[in-house]
Order: C-alpha cells, then structure tokens, then sequence
C-alpha cells in the first residue's frame, strides 16, 4: 500500500492522465488484429485454433481461399461459374472454416488465390494469372455464396484479392522485356474483383495489395518492389510529391501490405523501394496521394491494414530473434503500425510448425500440445497486451492496448525491488487504446508495465536495445 503522501500525489496524478486521456481518445484511431495459420484451421483442431485466435484478442481470421480447390478441374459445358449453386462448386471446407470462425466471435477476411488452370491464360508451376472475366464470376458466387441470404451460412465482408502479387510465387509474369507487367495485370484483376464484390453488397470490403515487402531478383524468384508496383498500379510518379502519371480509378476499400523487417520494428529496408515496418509512412503518403488525385476510390474512407506479419524466434529456431527481444519488437512493432495509420494487423502463426522440418516458427504457441498456457510463447502476451514505454524529458511516454480491446481503466506500474509500484491511471478509450505522458522521474534502468483487471502486459525496459539484422524467417528464409 503506499503512504498516504505518496497515494494522494499518486490519485492527482491519475485523475489528470485519465482526464488527458479522456479528451484525446475520440482523435485515437483504432487497432485490431488478426491471425492467419491456413495449417491450424484445416486439422481436427481447428474449432479450438479458432477459439484460441479469439483468445489471444483478435477480432479477425485472415483465411485463405484457393479458388483451385473450390472450382471444377475441367467444367461441364454447362457449368456456370458465377452461380454459387451450381453442382461442380466445392464449397464444404471453407463453409466449415467461415462458421466456425464466425461462432468463435471472428470476422473472416477471404483471401482469394490460387486460379484454376481453365480460368487462367498463363501457368507455370502454380503460378499465372487469371482471366479477369472468369476471376469476376468467381467473385460473384463467392461473394453471393456468403452474403447472408443463404440459410446457415454467415455473412462476410472482407475480401481480399492474392497474397503478394507482386512476388513471382504467387503472380506471372511480373516483368516483361525488362519492365514490370504485375502491376497492370493485377490492376485488371482488381478491377474485375471489386466491381463483382461491391455488386452483390456495396458494403462488402475490398482489400487490394497485400504485398511482399522486398525487392527480389534471384533465379528461381523474383519481385517488383512494393513501391515500385504501387507507383505503376496508381499511375503515381515517384519523389517525395507524387503525381499523377496517366488516368486510372481503382474502386478499393482497403490497401494491405506485408512489411516483414530484418530487423527491430523502426528498421527500414536497406532498397528504396521496399517497405518494412520503418518505412510505412511512406506506403502511406503515397496512397494518400493517389486519394488526393482521385486515382482510388474509396467512398467510405481507405482503409491501411497488415494482412501479414510477424518474426520468428529462438527457441526453436537458433538463427532466429531471440524471444524475450522478439516479445518486446511484437509490442513495439504494433504501436509503429498504429502510429504509421495501420487499423489492422494480423500475425503469422497461431502456433509453430516442426523444427527444423518447416522454416516457420513465428507462432505465439510453441509446436506441441495446442492451445495450453504452458505452449504461449511471451509473443501471446505482447500480442494480446501489446505495451510499449519510452523515457523523455520531464517524464515517460507510455502506449498500449487493452486485452479486450475495449474501455477500461488500466494501472501503470514501474518495479520496484520485488514488487511493482503504482505510477499512473489511464482510461483507455472504446477501442482499448491508451496513450499518454506521465509527468514522473524514471531511468533508463526502469521497468514499466500496465496492469488492467486480473491482467498485465510484460514488463518494458526503459533501456533501448540496438537494432539488429535477423532474417525474419529466422534460418529458413
């Protein structure tokens, strides 16, 4: 308990954070987040991998779509494929995953991928492009098949179109005679796409981009950096003032981006073209400036979101981020997302794939028996009660999110010999965010941490690591 000196300085203090707090949470945009892990939710355990997404604070599931599996091999003449109805379309699976992702409380963003051979001009390896007009029948009856009117089957409203086109795994050709040729395909994609989704329900959520973050040029791959195809997608110049560079009207919702980071999470990409998580300010002076030159259209607001992101660690993978300093980046990378415009962020995995016989090891649970507080990897707590603290003049600066992402009153704490000691109150505001200054001393041998409910978020060294360079993939990437 503190002295009564000590606690009336300390109910002072409180009442004027909340009060700072208070008035600045409606200028607050929100943070939500998401989980994508296609291996997760298609085994026997994916009604508790659902529930488990939920459990870590996420209110959405990025799922997967593969347009291959759902479609026919070879249709029938008289298939039709913009009818959601016909007999050769597969939908079982995904019906399965869209419910029980909706009972455990999540919103389902679809990610469409993966065209069949029929529906594609060109095809090498997995990989093309598909025919936009088969690409907006499909869009039609996907978006008609969960828009609500069919009995026991839940309404979605996110809708993403490819994972990473402008990386060659997932789109060809990304270069012809030199220039790059993704953007202009997947502008014709895109275009297709949102004028059949927005038919069926004008409130439908078109998500476009979804990038890979880097640059590529390798024999077996390549990439057009995600600055570089977004200027050639938007017809936008380069430069710190972009322009526009000929006449397009893209109909988008929502643009997303994959800013994996090969290092701490205010790095930025070695090549000026990419896009990691220090360089997201500058995605989004450049889709501002295609708002401003009417080049997207977005009558409700564009929305900026991270479909995918994450690091591995150490354990499992020795070549990885060791995980106390990956915990900490998990926290600090979602107050930079926040901070750079991003609504949404959604992690890669919910739970480590085998070691060493799968390169991914970026979940918040360890390979092993699913979902036990003994699996959670401290990511599970930075992730759900993401923290951050940085000493400045006079006093600490301190952001977070609550693990309900919602209003509540949240203690600020700083350690003190065995125990930890009362330092602040602030109310987070309707969507769990809370940030303010805190007029006290502190060192940069301090720990802070905050505290809401039964709950608290780790514990957030005042010290500053240096950054350093770590393959996000650890040693398998």
């Amino acid at each position: 308990m503190l002295p009564p000196v000590r606690r009336t300085a300390f109910v002072i203090l409180a009442l004027t954070v909340a009060a700072a707090a208070t008035a600045a949470a409606g200028a607050r945009p929100p943070l939500f987040t998401a989980v994508v892990d296609p291996y997760a939710i298609s085994g026997d355990s994916s009604e508790a991998a659902f529930a488990a997404i939920r459990g870590v604070g996420a209110q959405f599931v990025r799922l997967p779509v593969l347009w291959s599996q759902i479609a026919p091999v070879s249709p029938s003449e008289g298939f039709d494929a913009s009818d959601p109805n016909d007999p050769a379309y597969q939908w079982h699976d995904l019906d399965s995953q869209v419910q029980e992702a909706v009972a455990a409380g999540l919103q389902p963003i679809l990610d469409i991928n993966s065209s069949p051979a029929w529906a594609s001009p060109l095809k090498i390896g997995g990989a093309g492009y598909p025919d936009s007009t088969k690409l907006a029948a499909f869009a039609s009856a996907i978006a008609t098949r969960y828009s609500g009117a069919s009995p026991g089957i839940p309404r979605v409203r996110y809708w993403q179109l490819w994972n990473e086109p402008n990386i060659t795994v997932s789109l060809l050709p990304q270069f012809q005679g030199g220039s790059p040729a993704s953007p202009r395909v997947y502008r014709a994609m895109l275009d297709a796409f949102a004028g059949a989704v927005h038919s069926v329900s004008p409130s439908n959520v078109v998500v476009a981009g979804a990038l890979s973050p880097f640059t590529v040029n390798y024999s077996s791959v390549k990439s057009v950096g995600p600055l570089k195809f977004m200027r050639e997608l938007l017809c936008m110049s380069g430069g710190s003032h972009p322009h526009p560079t000929c006449s397009v009207r893209l109909h988008i919702d929502v643009w997303a981006h994959h800013p994996y980071t090969s290092g701490g999470p205010f790095h930025h990409a070695a090549n000026p073209n990419d896009v990691s998580l220090g360089d997201l300010p500058k995605m989004k002076a450049l889709l501002g400036a295609a708002l401003r030159a009417h080049h997207i259209v977005a009558p409700h607001g564009l929305g900026f979101w991270v479909t995918e992101f994450s690091w591995d660690t150490n354990p499992p993978d020795p070549k990885a981020v060791p995980i106390a300093l990956q915990s900490r980046w998990t926290a600090e990378a979602l107050y930079q997302m926040w901070r750079s415009g991003v609504t949404l962020v959604t992690w890669w995995l919910l739970v480590d794939q085998p070691y060493p016989a799968s390169s991914y090891q970026s979940g918040l649970y360890f390979h092993g028996p699913p979902f036990t507080p003994a699996s959670r990897k401290p990511t599970w707590t930075a992730f759900r009660f993401p923290f951050v603290a940085y000493e400045r003049p006079g006093g600490v600066f301190i952001w977070g999110r609550t693990p309900s992402s919602s209003a509540r009153v949240v203690r600020i704490e700083r350690r003190r010999g065995g125990g930890w000691q009362g330092i602040g109150i602030i109310r987070a505001d309707s969507h769990g965010i809370f940030s303010a200054r805190l007029n006290v001393g502190v060192t940069a041998t301090d720990w802070l941490r905050a505290a809401t409910g039964s709950e608290t978020s780790l514990p957030f060294s005042l010290t500053q690591p240096p950054d350093r360079y770590f393959d996000p993939f650890g040693g398998g990437g």
